[in-house]
C-alpha cells in the first residue's frame, strides 16, 4: 500500500509491502522517528501522521495508552478532516485538545512542534523571521514549507546505515515522496554559512541561504497533502500569509497548552498541585534513577503543603526555555566555586531570563534539588537535571537534544552530527 509521490502522480512501490518489512523498519529509524511512528495512528497513501491527540500524548506520557494501530484514511476522510480545521485567528490553547483526533500532523510538522515547545517568548521574532525569507513581514505557504525540507534533509544525513531499500521505504512512510539526493543544504566542505548567521540573522542572508530551496518551493508544494497545521496556517486553498502576531500566539498556546495538560492531570480538578507533585513532573523525564531521595528531602523540608499554582507552574517552564542564558550565569558561581542561594538564585534567573518566580517556588525547587541540606544550590544539583528535563518525551530512548532556543534547534538540524 505505500506509494511514492512525484509532482503530484502517485505510482506504486516497486514491490510488495509485507507487514513484516514494515514492522522492520524500526529496527533502521533514528530514536524521534521511532518515537514519531509509535505515536502516530493514521496513514494516508502510504504516509504516516499522528493525530492533534497523538502530538500530545507524545509530549506528555512515557508510550502510548494503548498499542498504535495505523488507521488508513481515504481522500475524502481526509477532506472532512481539513475541511473542519479552524483558521489561526480562532487559535486558543485549547486548539489540540478541540480537535483530538480530528487533525493530521505530518513528521516534519512534529519536529517543528518539538522546538516550539521549549522557544522562549523572547525568541519568536527569530523564530518567524527564520521562515520570512522574502522578509515582507509575512509568512505563505511556500515559505513555511521551504524550513521543514530544511527538516528532512538534515534527518536525511542522521539516518542509520543499512537496508537501503527499508530506509527508502523508511522515508515514504515520513515524508511521503521521494526526493533527488542532491544537497539542499551547504555540505560541511563548502562552509558557505558563516556561523555568525545564527547571531545576525537579517532578511538578505536568510534569503541567500533558502534561495535554492525556494526555486524547488513549487515541486515540495506540489508532492505533499495539506495537513492540518497548512490549512490553520494558511486557509484551505493555501493562499493565505500568516503575520508575525498569529504565529507568536500559536506558539504561545501550544506551550500554554501542553503545560495545562500536565497540570490538570495532577491537580484534579484543583487550582493548585501539591509540591511533591510538582517534583514528580519535574523529575519525570530525567536520566535521575533514583527519584525517591529527591522526594524524601523534600517532603521532610515542606512539613506543610501550601501548593503550586498554575501560573507559577508556567512560570518556571519559561524560565526553563531560557535555560540557556541562565547556565551562563550559573557557571560563573560554579567557575568560582561558589554555590548559589536562594535570593540569588532568583535575582540571576530574572536578570538571565526575565522571568519573576515567587518565593514560595524557589524555595520548592531548593528543596527538591538541595540534596545535601545545605540551603546552597550547586551547578551539579541544579543545572545537569533540568537539562535532562528538556528531552521530553524520549525517556526510555537515548537522550535527544532538546532546543533552549528555535536559533539552536535548527542549528542543531542544520550541523549536528
Amino acid at each position: 500500500w505505500i506509494n511514492s509521490r512525484n509532482n503530484g502522480v502517485f505510482t506504486p512501490w516497486n514491490k510488495t509491502v509485507l507487514k513484516s518489512d514494515l514492522e522492520d523498519l524500526h529496527l533502521y529509524a533514528t530514536p524521534r522517528e521511532q518515537r514519531f511512528r509509535q505515536f502516530a495512528s493514521l496513514e494516508f497513501e502510504g504516509q504516516l501522521y499522528m493525530t492533534p491527540h497523538d502530538f500530545i500524548q507524545a509530549v506528555t506520557s512515557d508510550e502510548p495508552k494503548h498499542v498504535k494501530k495505523w488507521r488508513s484514511l481515504s481522500k475524502q476522510e481526509l477532506n472532512q478532516i481539513l475541511m473542519e480545521t479552524p483558521p489561526v485567528w480562532k487559535g486558543s490553547s485549547k486548539l489540540f485538545r478541540n480537535l483530538n483526533e480530528r487533525g493530521v500532523i505530518s513528521y516534519t510538522e512534529y519536529l517543528f512542534l518539538l522546538c516550539i515547545l521549549t522557544k522562549p517568548h523572547a525568541g519568536f521574532r527569530i523564530a518567524f523571521n527564520m521562515f520570512d525569507t522574502d522578509g515582507n513581514e509575512m509568512v505563505d505557504k511556500k515559505e513555511f514549507l521551504v524550513l521543514q525540507e530544511i527538516f528532512r534533509k538534515k534527518n536525511e544525513k542522521r539516518e542509520k546505515r543499512g537496508d537501503e531499500e527499508k530506509r527508502a521505504m523508511l522515508r515514504l512512510q515520513l515524508y511521503g515522496y521521494h526526493t533527488p539526493t542532491n544537497s539542499v543544504v551547504k555540505t560541511e566542505g563548502e562552509d558557505l554559512v558563516p556561523r555568525s548567521y545564527w547571531d545576525t540573522l537579517r532578511r538578505s542572508t536568510s534569503q541567500a541561504l533558502f534561495s535554492d530551496l525556494a526555486e524547488r518551493a513549487d515541486d515540495i508544494t506540489s508532492s505533499l497533502s495539506d495537513t492540518t497545521l497548512l490549512v490553520h496556517f494558511f486557509g484551505k486553498k493555501g493562499k493565505a500569509e500568516l503575520n508575525f502576531e498569529d504565529f507568536y500566539r500559536f506558539m504561545d498556546n501550544l506551550q500554554t497548552e501542553v503545560l495545562e495538560i500536565e497540570f490538570l492531570s495532577y491537580s484534579n480538578g484543583m487550582n493548585t498541585i501539591s509540591e511533591e507533585d510538582f517534583a514528580h513532573i519535574l523529575l519525570r523525564y530525567t536520566n535521575v534513577e533514583n527519584t525517591s531521595s529527591y522526594l524524601e528531602n523534600m517532603r521532610g523540608s515542606i512539613p506543610e503543603e501550601k501548593g503550586i499554582t498554575f501560573e507559577e507552574f508556567r512560570s518556571f517552564f519559561q524560565f526553563l526555555n531560557n535555560l540557556e542564558d541562565f547556565t551562563i550565569a550559573m557557571q560563573m558561581y560554579n567557575f568560582a566555586s561558589r554555590s548559589i542561594g536562594q535570593d540569588e538564585f532568583k535575582r540571576a534567573v530574572y536578570v538571565a531570563t526575565g522571568v519573576k518566580l515567587s518565593p514560595h517556588l524557589v524555595n520548592t525547587v531548593f528543596k527538591i534539588f538541595d540534596v545535601d541540606r545545605d540551603d546552597q544550590l550547586s551547578y551539579k544539583e541544579f543545572i545537569g537535571i533540568m537539562k535532562d528535563r528538556l528531552n521530553r518525551g524520549f525517556r526510555g530512548y537515548k537522550p535527544i537534544q532538546r532546543y533552549t532556543t528555535f536559533k539552536s534547534c535548527v542549528r542543531k538540524e542544520l550541523y549536528s552530527r
